[in-house]
């Protein structure tokens, strides 16, 4: 019946996410797909700040230059895979890869005579694995879905995520004490492996999200044919993608901007909270409050407003809005350095980051060819993210070793987001140029 319950529920569907029928189970399952995802990392992410104190706290610098020394082993080897296998046997590989690593790491802790030694790897190895994992989520993500159809379903997608950030934490501490800390791992293991479920119904969905995309942006997206296939070149090939196009050099140029107001961010954080807080409890209960309170903005936000500032404001104004709230924050913050100013400046900027900002910045990559999605987007996310905590890590330290105060600091930060919101912009304009562009290049890796 065309009144009937289902015509019913896909018109509060297309009101509320902007999902259409031949859309709705390919939604479903990227929705899924990042729930387990994001759910299996934050399962094992308090055993690895666990393992990083088990390792030895005096040893925590050394694990992070050794998390970026990890991620530029990774990048070439994910390079050579890529040049390889195609699209329905590299994304489920990534992910079997990673779960034979988890159930290894299982029998590690169950064996080892050196836990400190198994400690200091899970530590390294899980902070490669979620950027890794995320990035290759969202490449797939862009590989399926048009620039039109991101544009209306990426903020529902990283909903799932958000989700899974909140589920995570919640089994954990529903668990712990049932199963024990390393039976952990096998629980994140289990939702990693639905991951390759969800994986293979989207490969199923692919035609139909190409038909649909179809009768909206007539000729986007990679043929049936293309996919089938490796991607060719080699394994730095993402390194130079990136180093000749000025289109990708300014999404990573976003992106090391965003890891540095975001470091600044944590180390003033730091200080004004132990300034604050002496209790190790009430600092705790600050922090767990915070993650609540972003966890829901950004899911209510993600759900009902994303979609429509993509689709009617454009992607630029979606990258813009992040360093402006940060701009804003950061200039607070260095008149009034103070706790409340610091909490809520917070949980403003992660809630944006997750529900504007990241959606926006997968759509950027709609417009690419999938070279460049699958190389030079996963040196972006992992070599670029990384290097840039570390860079601004020792940056924080030498001007605190000149003198300069917390409100100092926050003062710096605050041209950096105003030179980031104009990157915003302008990416925003390139890409929408991108986009209208018909001839080749517009496909092989967004050059100019």
């Amino acid at each position: 019946m065309a009144g009937g319950p289902s015509h019913r529920l896909m018109g509060l569907l297309n009101r509320w996410v902007g999902v259409r029928e031949g859309e709705v189970w390919a939604l479903v399952w990227a929705f899924l797909y990042f729930f387990s995802l994001l759910a299996a990392y934050y399962v094992v992410r308090p055993l690895r700040d666990e393992m990083g104190i088990e390792g030895g706290v005096e040893n925590l610098p050394w694990m992070f230059t050794a998390t970026f020394l990890a991620m530029l082993a990774a990048v070439p080897l994910y390079g050579a895979a890529s040049s390889r296998f195609p699209r329905r046997r590299l994304v489920p590989g990534v992910y079997l890869f990673f779960l034979a690593n988890l159930l290894a790491f299982y029998a590690a802790f169950r064996i080892a005579e050196d836990p400190a030694w198994v400690a200091r790897v899970f530590f390294v190895w899980v902070s490669v694995f979620n950027l890794f994992v995320v990035s290759v989520f969202w490449t797939f993500m862009d590989d399926l879905f048009t620039n039109e159809q991101g544009r209306r379903l990426f903020g529902a997608v990283a909903a799932g995520g958000s989700a899974g950030a909140v589920a995570g934490p919640a089994l954990t501490t529903g668990l712990v004490q049932v199963l024990g800390t390393h039976e952990l791992v096998l629980v994140s293991a289990a939702l990693l492996a639905f991951t390759l479920l969800c994986i293979s119904r989207l490969l199923a969905q692919a035609s139909r999200l190409r038909a649909e995309g179809k009768a909206e942006e007539a000729g986007e997206g990679a043929g049936q044919e293309e996919v089938e296939r490796g991607l060719g070149g080699g394994a730095w090939a993402g390194v130079r993608l990136l180093a000749r196009s000025p289109y990708l050099l300014g999404v990573a140029g976003y992106i090391l901007l965003y890891t540095a107001t975001s470091t600044f961010l944590y180390f003033l954080q730091a200080h004004i909270v132990e300034d604050n807080l002496a209790d190790p409890d009430a600092r705790t209960t600050l922090f767990a409050a915070m993650d609540l309170a972003v966890n829901l903005l950004t899911v209510g936000t993600q759900l009902f407003v994303t979609g429509r500032v993509l689709a009617r404001l454009g992607v630029g104004v979606g990258l813009a809005l992040l360093p402006g709230v940060v701009a804003a924050g950061f200039a607070v913050l260095a008149f009034a350095p103070v706790l409340g100013v610091l909490v809520v400046f917070q949980v403003l900027r992660r809630a944006s980051n997750y529900a504007l900002a990241r959606p926006a910045r997968e759509v950027l990559f709609t417009v690419v060819g999938r070279e460049a999605r699958y190389k030079a987007k996963n040196v972006i996310d992992t070599v670029a993210y990384r290097g840039g905590d570390a860079a601004t890590g020792w940056a924080f330290a030498g001007l605190t070793g000149l003198g300069l105060g917390l409100a100092g600091v926050a003062a710096v930060a605050v041209p950096l987001a105003l030179v980031w919101l104009g990157l915003g912009l302008a990416l925003g304009r390139r890409q929408e140029a991108l986009r209208s562009e018909s001839h080749p290049a517009a496909e092989q890796g967004g050059q100019g």
